[in-house]
């Protein structure tokens, strides 16, 4: 067995009361790539954060290539060739490849224009990386992006590589590139440790995975002799079964809400919903695929009465609905599960009054609040979608599975006509996960129509019965899910042209 680039030896990290690791100890070998799985929670964050040099450990040590280290700082880790590329990119738009790459480190070689290109392009190229060193970071695609932030890395005289959550934003393809570049780097001799929450794509692209469960190391597991079902049972301690829809077996198609024209601009008068046109039929859950940024957001908000459109209309059950009035779409029978979960909710009420905050008027009378049966709605509501937390917790104190689980309740209790979800898993663990999609396609059994938007294609095809690709503020393709394939909504996520759909 080679000698561990990295090893880690029983490292602990407590804030207060919580360990958020607890005696962690993990080997990571030369040219190897690590998978870290675990729920939300679940401590991964926390190990990687001491790893790069944000946190320091309470407890235990980090031996790096044979001798004992302590990051004091993410730029003591980057000196010591740990790399770290965000879900969340740290590149400058109006700036080329060339400058982000070098921006902090260079000084003087940024007056040298051509110094600088040659010297980046020759890194890019060593590493396999096709980048145009030129190139504005605006006009890149989020693949591309990502390939700029690994750069950066690579540049510096990174040895170890950590990504964090790489592929929540990347097409098909992309993730095909993102894992080519990643098997190129580990036969230079790169180190990498990926965290995702895709079983599938742990065992795709590493060679050992790690689960973490409630701050502790649960399992070690050399990928090719593991599988999904048996990675899933260590995270979550017990058996996990994806959700799928049930077929459609009835040919009705009652339109519940209709969308026609929804034409958006922003501040600078960049059209950012061009025209936008669709039906959703009662008993379907109807899915939206995009990479972020390509209208979603503005679609959502003209759909639950938050944003007023330039141009367009909205009907539900064919009637007009007031543009631009919240209050409206919710008398109307629209159900609204928002994008941000932190801004459904007011986090220092207490789970109560969140659970009731939208329907108010029920629970009043000549100007007072019926305190009883506002805490006998919650204590219904908290058994009937299983959140762990009493009437009176303030909601800031809960994860984010069980804030989730609030939005649910006091939407999907009303029982909508029409249920726009948007994002509605994101972040959140198997567990968490599972039980949205046991909610939305019960919504959808009851005979409500879902609007489901999400970066995360695989879970649009596993909950979709009809799917529509966005991608420039435009509805670019129509599928029935039973029928759509990965390559196709991937180059249509991605704005290729030669597509017919």
């Amino acid at each position: 067995m080679p000698i561990p680039f990295l090893s880690i030896k029983n490292l602990s990290k407590r804030f207060g009361s919580l360990s958020a690791n607890e005696a962690i100890s993990l080997e990571l070998y030369p040219a190897e790539v690590l998978a870290l799985l675990g729920e939300n929670g679940a401590g991964k964050t926390t190990l990687t954060k001491m790893l790069y040099g944000i946190y320091q450990p309470d407890e235990g040590e980090l031996i790096l290539a044979g001798s004992p280290v302590r990051f004091r700082s993410p730029a003591d880790a980057i000196r010591h060739g740990i790399g770290f590329v965000s879900q969340h990119f740290s590149l400058v738009p109006s700036f080329t490849v060339a400058e982000n790459v070098v921006l902090g480190r260079e000084g003087s070689a940024l007056l040298n224009k051509k110094v600088l290109n040659d010297k980046v392009r020759q890194t890019a190229e060593h590493f396999g990386l096709a980048l145009d060193p030129t190139s504005l970071i605006r006009d890149l695609s989020v693949g591309e992006q990502q390939r700029v932030e690994i750069l950066k890395s690579l540049y510096r005289n990174c040895q170890l590589l950590i990504l964090d959550e790489p592929t929540a934003v990347l097409t098909p393809q992309d993730v095909d590139k993102l894992f080519e570049t990643l098997r190129n780097l580990q036969n230079q001799g790169l180190s990498v440790i990926i965290i995702t929450h895709k079983l599938e794509e742990a065992i795709a692209i590493s060679q050992r995975v790690a689960v973490l469960r409630l701050g502790k190391l649960v399992g070690v597991e050399q990928t090719q002799n593991t599988n999904a079902k048996a990675l899933a049972k260590l995270m979550v301690g017990r058996d996990s079964v994806p959700v799928t829809r049930n077929e459609q077996h009835h040919q009705e198609k009652t339109t519940v809400l209709a969308a026609k024209g929804l034409t958006v601009k922003d501040k600078r008068g960049l059209t950012t919903l061009d025209n936008v046109t669709l039906e959703l039929h009662a008993g379907e859950v109807l899915g939206i695929a995009g990479v972020a940024g390509n209208g979603q957001t503005e679609l959502v908000d003209i759909l639950t009465g938050m944003l007023k459109p330039e141009k367009g209309q909205v009907l539900l059950a064919g009637k007009t609905l007031d543009l631009g009035n919240t209050r409206a779409f919710e008398v109307a029978g629209v159900g609204r599960i928002p994008e941000d979960r932190l801004k459904g909710v007011i986090a220092d009420l207490s789970v109560a009054e969140n659970l009731t905050l939208e329907h108010i008027p029920q629970f009043s009378k000549t100007g007072h609040l019926n305190a009883k049966a506002i805490r006998q709605e919650a204590e219904n509501l908290i058994t009937t979608f299983q959140i762990k937390a009493k009437p009176n917790d303030k909601t800031r104190t809960l994860s984010g599975g069980n804030i989730q689980k609030i939005i649910l309740a006091r939407t999907l209790s009303k029982n909508p006509s029409a249920v726009i979800a948007a994002q509605p898993t994101r972040g959140l663990d198997i567990g968490a996960t599972n039980f949205v999609h046991e909610q939305l396609l019960a919504q959808k059994e009851r005979g409500a129509g879902v609007l489901l938007l999400s970066e995360d294609l695989d879970e649009v095809l596993r909950l979709s019965d009809r799917i529509l690709v966005i991608y420039g503020g435009k509805i670019v393709g129509e599928f029935m899910a039973a029928e759509a394939e990965l390559e196709t909504l991937g180059l249509l996520m991605a704005g290729s042209k030669d597509v017919a759909a």
